[in-house]
């Protein structure tokens, strides 16, 4: 599609997602002060839904969800501002869907953030709920804050590489980690099973195969070190049973991890990788995604 075909960006606005849970209060300082770090303003929504999925709500109900509305959007904005001072902050309530409200208010050129598990609202279940769903459709960038918060910056971002598809993850990687002044660590796993019996020759060579897929990282690398020589970058290839595993181990000393959203196309089971949904449950640092490219 020709509106998929543009080089993302991480210096638009920023869209947040609250439904007044400690969850979200998590997803809004970090989208706080991750629009300041970008000069960004901020849009803090509050999804009421009072337009889609309740049929039955009276007009009491109605105006019921408005003054929560307000009450959940002011306490937002009031948190935002406190952790960035300097951030342009507006709030929004939206009537329709959630995946329709943040993904329209966030545009061509917006960045949205999301908690991962609350109480109701979109934030209500990120394991097949509505913060999948804007994961898996947008195209966008998505951060997806976990419930851990870090006391002590690790000054590290962490990007997932395999092939030339994760070339625009790790664009964004790079460009995240010149800005915070973070070094920037590109992780590479393989998976081949040492034990594949009768079926080893539809592998070929198994050393061959994994030299040609750690090839193909340090294309990607070397591309990125000659194009944006100002971060510090490390690359390691892991040779793992579970890349999932290994890549939610990696988690653990890194600010955030960026990873290329591979999407399935067929109609059923899950629309993200399984790589990716092992990463939104279990991730120690935030998680941004971004949508791969039609043309790759």
């Amino acid at each position: 599609m020709p509106g998929n075909e543009r080089n993302l960006t991480l210096d638009g606005p920023v869209v947040v997602g609250t439904d007044g849970t400690e969850d979200a209060h998590r997803a809004v300082r970090w989208a706080a002060s991750e629009a300041a770090s970008r000069e960004s303003p901020l849009t803090v929504v509050h999804a009421t839904r009072t337009e889609a999925g309740h049929g039955r709500l009276s007009a009491r109900g109605v105006e019921r969800a408005k003054e929560h509305a307000t009450e959940v959007l002011a306490e937002a904005a009031e948190l935002a501002k406190r952790t960035a001072p300097g951030a342009a902050v507006t709030t929004t309530s939206c009537p329709y869907a959630t995946a329709s409200c943040l993904l329209g208010e966030a545009g061509r050129d917006g960045t949205v953030v999301v908690g991962t598990r609350g109480h109701g609202g979109f934030l209500a279940l990120l394991v097949g709920s509505d913060a999948l769903r804007v994961a898996a459709h947008a195209h966008v960038p998505v951060v997806v804050v976990p419930r851990q918060e870090r006391e002590d910056a690790a000054g590290t971002v962490l990007v997932a590489a395999r092939d030339g598809r994760d070339r625009e993850a790790v664009r964004l990687a790079a460009d995240v980690a010149q800005r915070r002044g973070a070094a920037l660590r590109v992780f590479s796993a393989w998976i081949f099973l040492d034990n594949v019996g009768s079926m080893a020759t539809m592998f070929g060579d198994p050393a061959g195969l994994a030299e040609a897929e750690a090839a193909e990282a340090a294309r990607l690398v070397a591309e990125l070190r000659a194009d944006r020589p100002g971060p510090r970058v490390s690359h390691d290839v892991v040779r793992a049973a579970s890349a999932a595993a290994v890549l939610v181990t990696a988690t653990a000393d890194a600010d955030l991890v960026v990873i290329g959203s591979r999407r399935h196309s067929s109609p059923v089971g899950a629309a993200l990788g399984h790589v990716t949904h092992a990463v939104l449950h279990h991730a120690h640092c935030p998680v941004l995604l971004t949508p791969l490219s039609a043309r790759d």
